[in-house]
C-alpha cells in the first residue's frame, strides 16, 4: 500500500470510528456542481456501484472491484482529471469519497436498487437497498440511478417497472435527475443475459420512457449498440452512454465517439473500463474518453 493510499484508509477509518458524523458535515460543507454537463458541454462520469451488486469482476480477476483501497485510490486518481464531472456509486463508496474531500464541483449520483445480486436466481427483482431519494436530496446530490431490466419471461418484472416508476416520481417531485438504465433481458441457461441487438435496446428505451407520472428530470442510461443513430431516436430524452466491460478498448471508444454525436447523447457513464484498464493506465484512459466529448 502507498504511502498516500495508507493516508486515504487512515483518515476514512478514523473518521468511521470516531465521528461518523463527519459524512454529514462533509456532503454539507462540499461544492456542488454548476452544471451537470462540463466545458466541453456534455457529462463524463465515472461509475463505482458495481461491488454492492456482487458484480466484483474485471477481465480475468474476478474479485478486482473487492480491493475497496484499490478501487478508492483509482477513483480519486480518475476524478482529479480534467473534464471529468461526476461519480455514480452507492452510500458506502460516495461516503469514503466525500471524507476524502475529492467531491467539490463534482455532480453526484446515488444509485439506488442493488437487490438483483449478479448471478443469482432472484436477479431480475431487483429491489431498492441503496439511496432514496430522500437521502439523496439531504445530501445535496443531483440524482440517483435505477437498473431496469426488463424480463418478458419472468414475473418479478412487473415490481420492477413499479418500483422504477415510484422512484422516478420521487426524484422528479425533487427536481433531482433519475437516471434509468433498461435493459431487455431474458433468462439464458439459468443466468440473465441483457439483448444488446438495436431492436431490443430501441424497445427498452421506449418502455423506460414512460415510466412515472413526470418525466422532466428523467434521464436514460445506455448501451452503446449498432445503429445507435436509430437507437437514440426511440425517445427524447437526454440519454448518458454506459462503458461497460471493454474487451476492444480501441473499437469501444471509436463506438462512443459516433454515438455521442447524436442529439440526445449528453455525455458517457463510465466505470471499469476506465477505472481498471487493460494497459493499467486509469490517467490515460480517462483523458482519452473525456477527449470524445
Amino acid at each position: 500500500m502507498t504511502d498516500v493510499l495508507s493516508d486515504h484508509v487512515t483518515r476514512i477509518v478514523a473518521a468511521r470510528v470516531n465521528d461518523p458524523g463527519a459524512v454529514a458535515a462533509a456532503a454539507a460543507r462540499r461544492v456542488q456542481a454548476s452544471s451537470l454537463l462540463g466545458e466541453h458541454g456534455k457529462a463524463m462520469i465515472v461509475a463505482a456501484d458495481h461491488p454492492a451488486r456482487g458484480a466484483n469482476g474485471v477481465g480475468g480477476d474476478p474479485t478486482a472491484m473487492a480491493d475497496r483501497f484499490a478501487l478508492l485510490d483509482r477513483l480519486c486518481l480518475a476524478l482529479e482529471r480534467p473534464g471529468v464531472t461526476g461519480v455514480l456509486a452507492t452510500a458506502d463508496i460516495l461516503e469514503d469519497l466525500l471524507l476524502l474531500g475529492v467531491l467539490d464541483g463534482k455532480s453526484v449520483f446515488g444509485s439506488m436498487n442493488r437487490a438483483g445480486l449478479a448471478g443469482s436466481v432472484f436477479e431480475i427483482d431487483d429491489r431498492f437497498t441503496g439511496y432514496d431519494a430522500e437521502t439523496i436530496a439531504a445530501m445535496g446530490f443531483d440524482g440517483g440511478k435505477m437498473l431496469t431490466r426488463i424480463a418478458l419471461d419472468d414475473p418479478a418484472t412487473p415490481s420492477v417497472l413499479e418500483n422504477t416508476a415510484r422512484a422516478v416520481d420521487a426524484l422528479n417531485d425533487r427536481r433531482l435527475i433519475a437516471m434509468v438504465e433498461p435493459f431487455l433481458s431474458s433468462w439464458v441457461d439459468g443466468r440473465i443475459r441483457n439483448d444488446l441487438s438495436p431492436d431490443a435496446v430501441a424497445k427498452s428505451i421506449t418502455i423506460a420512457s414512460g415510466l412515472g407520472r413526470r418525466t422532466a428530470y428523467t434521464w436514460l442510461k445506455l448501451p452503446v449498440v449498432a445503429d445507435m443513430e436509430r437507437v437514440l431516436a426511440s425517445s427524447t430524452l437526454p440519454a448518458l452512454l454506459l462503458g461497460g466491460e471493454v474487451t476492444d478498448p480501441q473499437a469501444a471508444f471509436s463506438s462512443w465517439g459516433k454515438a455521442l454525436k447524436c442529439p440526445t447523447a449528453q455525455g458517457l457513464v463510465v466505470g471499469r473500463s476506465l477505472l481498471y484498464p487493460s494497459d493499467g493506465d486509469v490517467a490515460g484512459a480517462v483523458d482519452r474518453a473525456v477527449s470524445l466529448l
